[in-house]
């Protein structure tokens, strides 16, 4: 449902849909609640709350980041700005790039560890790895092979890893 809106909220259909239920017009709102009534009653919107968990901080990463994104690249292209903003700019766009590819490598190889599922967050100076693991808690061991993936694939050391269990 949030993630319909969302999406809602950032495209030129969700100033018609405001424009035409302003004007009485309810077609297109009772449109989009037939929408998500159907799927409330085909199931699709029942997921487990730790699998929510992980999709809805997936999609809030990749919003931030795509805001951030944007924001950016207004100022690669804006023709006032200076070589040194521009610069910055794009060592940033390049930046998060890096992040992104690193955090999706982190991902894959620890789910082919056997882990249910997990997410990871590259900040400036630590990366925060949460995952869903089969017992529900993680022992050392676990903490210590999730750390040596992370470190493998990025800059940080042990001590900037952050390994966090989520609850099912």
């Amino acid at each position: 449902k949030n993630l319909g809106e969302a999406a809602l909220v950032n495209s030129d259909s969700a100033l018609e849909l405001e424009d035409s239920s302003a004007e009485g017009d309810s077609s297109a709102s009772s449109e989009t609640s037939a929408s998500e009534d159907a799927k409330k009653t085909s199931g699709t919107t029942d997921i487990q709350s730790s699998d929510d968990y992980f999709a809805t901080a997936r999609l809030n990463r990749e919003e931030a980041r795509d805001n951030s994104l944007a924001i950016l690249q207004k100022t690669v292209d804006d023709p006032e700005a200076s070589q040194e903003a521009i610069n910055s700019a794009s060592e940033s766009i390049t930046a998060m790039a890096s992040a992104t590819l690193q955090e999706s490598k982190i991902e894959s190889l620890i789910t082919a560890k056997g882990y249910e599922d997990c997410v990871a967050f590259i900040g400036d100076n630590s990366v925060s790895v949460v995952v869903k693991a089969k017992s529900d808690t993680l022992a050392s061991a676990d903490v210590a092979k999730i750390t040596d993936i992370v470190v493998g694939e990025t800059k940080f050391a042990a001590s900037d890893v952050k390994v966090i269990a989520a609850d099912s």
